[in-house]
């Protein structure tokens, strides 16, 4: 079972007696031992339902259910591999009756939690200020504040005008029976440490809990983590302090400081051998990370071979670099052999806007590509339209959810009945849905607008008890379209386009998002490998429980043959053989600090901070790269509409390569391809003799 293991990896694999953190490196091998040690803690006799593995993405969840399967078979599907908010979202459907919740309360996304927030500051706020405040919200509640605590912590006037409205904004979440994706980490804390009887409950169920990409955790998650454990302390942490890059959304290092002290007993094992990247690539890489402070220190090394150099590409513009990158793909394509598939190349950049000029030069150049991290699905308006629809079958009391629904499609309930029946739900202290069945509602509204809302309130009803009713694919299958046809979502879509074709994309996208609910009503799951999964068989109705949870449609289109381009945040656990990280200068990466204009000198703590976390991402984005790397940054770059003069990142400095090797050749590059079109006419002259 353990075999190809080495050394660290099998102490990691076999220490199940205690705290562990497992300091795993770039590359080293970390869902390997996690899935390892999935397998040692069952053959040593903890039952495989007793097992929670939590990681940060879906995405991640799928790669290790599917290896987990691989290694132990059916006793996969009983670990409880999901991400921080599926398990949060499990115990507040179970236990959040101790804190006042229904199981069926709604999970809101940015765009209602943005709406909400506007109507507590009265309706008056672009949305903008209310993201803002979102912002603000969402960090006060990853360090475990409420709206009391926020209000008594603040620092000025600002602080206690957001805090009145967070006041605002809990009692509308407790009013609609939902909660945003802090709560689904938050409530389950307090659950754990406001409710001893769940808290033990909790404790008894899980013997074993392995936490991935440890780094990433916030102040509330590593809270959760140790009253999940209790004083048993059973638990893997596995993770990186060199990699930890999501400062800005809560997550911090101090978690990992944290560790020793809270469990003086902790074995640690540092992951140093990386099977990833080749010498030279791992070299600039512990390089650049050098002048950080360690909390561990650690050395990353290959037995890979020395590999080609890293390159250093400079270039005039944007558009000079575009071309420098697109002229670097296809010499690469042309000069090995076999030839690299597009989707072996990607390219990575601080900052979205940055992929335009690459984008424009890929198209030119007729090179295949996506831009990776770009617009989920289900953030897409149709899919949002459909999925209110489905909250609201399983939760009544969700009015942001209700408001959608009985306006896409429109259906001749205008503004002024939704505000009567608004008012009346407010004063009345009811949810809209179920203002609707109330018998004084008849007097507030006028005969054919109380009819109107009284019809949409009870074809809901009975929308609910169908799907509730509806099991399996075919069932499931039958009852979307039929339901889509009521409404007349269809020819909803075109009526609201200009272009049809627009319109046909729009339909084809909720044809496919028909398809994956059908999928997994049926007892199939497309994992990340694109291969199929056995689960369960489901009503429609459990199946859209979980749809605020999940962030993509599938994986498929991972196996499409096409360049990367990727933000350095959204590359993080990814790798390609052929890496190209773009526009590497000074105020992009590391991006703009207050108070450092790159000189040497005393910078403050926070300032500090920042710059080691940039370092940090150029770190992650070096480390993507297995066979060869190229760093490249430009002299000039466009703000607004002038040109402003830039210099290289001091992280291209802190790389210390040899500056003979590391200079990039465009001539031996523009030889390679004269000599690559000779070879092909050469051929296709040959193959046209008769």
């Amino acid at each position: 079972m353990s075999a190809g293991l080495n050394l660290a990896q099998l102490q990691a694999v076999h220490y199940t007696e205690g705290p562990c953190l497992v300091l795993a490196g770039a590359g080293s091998g970390k869902t390997r031992v996690i899935t390892h040690k999935i397998a040692k803690l069952i053959e040593n006799g903890l039952a495989p339902k007793r097992i929670a593995a939590i990681t940060f993405t879906n995405k991640a969840a799928a790669e290790m259910r599917e290896r987990a399967s691989g290694l132990i078979g059916r006793q996969a599907r009983e670990v409880l591999v999901c991400t921080f908010h599926a398990l949060g979202v499990r115990m507040v459907r179970e236990d959040g009756h101790a804190l006042g919740l229904k199981p069926q309360f709604s999970i809101l996304d940015q765009d209602d939690v943005t709406g909400i927030l506007k109507d507590c500051a009265g309706g008056t706020t672009d949305a903008a200020t209310a993201r803002q405040w979102q912002w603000t919200i969402s960090g006060w509640k990853n360090n475990g504040w409420d709206a009391r605590k926020a209000l008594a912590m603040a620092k000025d006037d600002n602080d206690r005008s957001i805090a009145l409205i967070m006041q605002r904004y809990e009692e509308r979440l407790a009013a609609y029976q939902s909660v945003d994706f802090d709560d689904l980490i938050g409530m389950p804390m307090r659950l754990l440490k406001q409710h001893p009887e769940v808290r033990e409950k909790w404790q008894r169920l899980l013997g074993h809990v392995l936490v991935d990409e440890y780094q990433d955790t916030n102040a509330t998650q590593y809270e959760l983590l140790k009253m999940l454990v209790g004083e048993r302390a059973h638990f893997t942490a596995v993770g990186d302090d060199d990699q930890s890059i999501y400062g800005w959304r809560g997550a911090t290092l101090d978690n990992l400081k944290k560790l020793p002290i809270d469990y003086p007993q902790l074995r640690l094992i540092k992951l140093e051998q990386n099977y990833r990247s080749t010498s030279a690539i791992l070299r600039a890489a512990n390089n650049v990370i050098q002048p950080n402070p360690k909390l561990f220190p650690k050395t990353l090394f290959s037995e890979l071979g020395e590999g080609e150099p890293v390159r250093i590409v400079d270039c005039d513009t944007e558009e000079h670099e575009a071309e420098r990158t697109v002229a670097r793909i296809q010499s690469l394509r042309a000069s090995h052999n076999p030839q690299p598939a597009w989707k072996d190349f990607a390219v990575l950049y601080r900052a979205n806007h940055q992929a335009k000029p690459i984008e424009k030069a890929l198209r030119k150049a007729n090179i295949p590509y996506k831009v990776s991290g770009g617009t989920s699905f289900f953030d897409r308006a149709e899919i949002k339209d459909l999925c209110a629809w489905f909250r609201l079958w399983i939760n009544n009391d969700d009015d942001p959810a209700f408001l959608r629904a009985i306006t896409t499609p429109k259906r001749g309930i205008g503004h002024t009945t939704l505000g009567r029946l608004g008012e009346f739900s407010a004063q009345h202290k009811l949810s809209m849905f179920a203002a609707l069945f109330n018998h004084m509602l008849e007097a507030v509204l006028p005969r054919k607008a109380h009819e109107s809302v009284l019809e949409f309130g009870r074809y809901i009803n009975d929308l609910e008890y169908r799907a509730r009713q509806t099991l399996g694919a075919e069932a499931s299958r039958a009852f979307m379209m039929e339901w889509l046809k009521e409404i007349g979502y269809e020819q909803h879509l075109y009526d609201s386009e200009d272009s049809e074709s627009v319109a046909a994309a729009r339909w084809t996208n909720v044809l496919e998002f028909c398809d994956w609910m059908v999928q997994r009503a049926g007892g199939t799951i497309d994992d990340a490998a694109g291969t199929t999964m056995q689960t369960e068989t489901k009503s429609l109705l459990e199946v859209a429980r979980n749809i605020a949870l999940l962030s993509t449609i599938s994986e498929r289109e991972q196996e499409q043959d096409m360049v990367v381009l990727s933000t350095l945040h959204a590359s993080k656990g990814l790798e390609w053989p052929h890496v190209v990280l773009a526009g590497v200068t000074e105020g992009m990466l590391p991006f703009k600090l207050d108070d450092d204009d790159g000189k040497q000198h005393k910078l403050s703590e926070a300032t500090a901070e920042r710059l080691q976390e940039e370092r940090r991402l150029m770190y992650v984005g070096i480390t993507r790269a297995q066979r060869t790397l190229a760093v490249s940054w430009t002299k000039r770059r466009k703000k607004g509409r002038d040109m402003v003069v830039t210099q290289p990142s001091r992280f291209i400095a802190e790389m210390g390569l040899d500056s003979a090797t590391a200079r990039e050749d465009p001539r031996a590059k523009l030889r390679a391809l004269r000599d690559e079109f000779a070879r092909k006419a050469l051929s296709e002259s040959s193959s046209s003799k008769p």
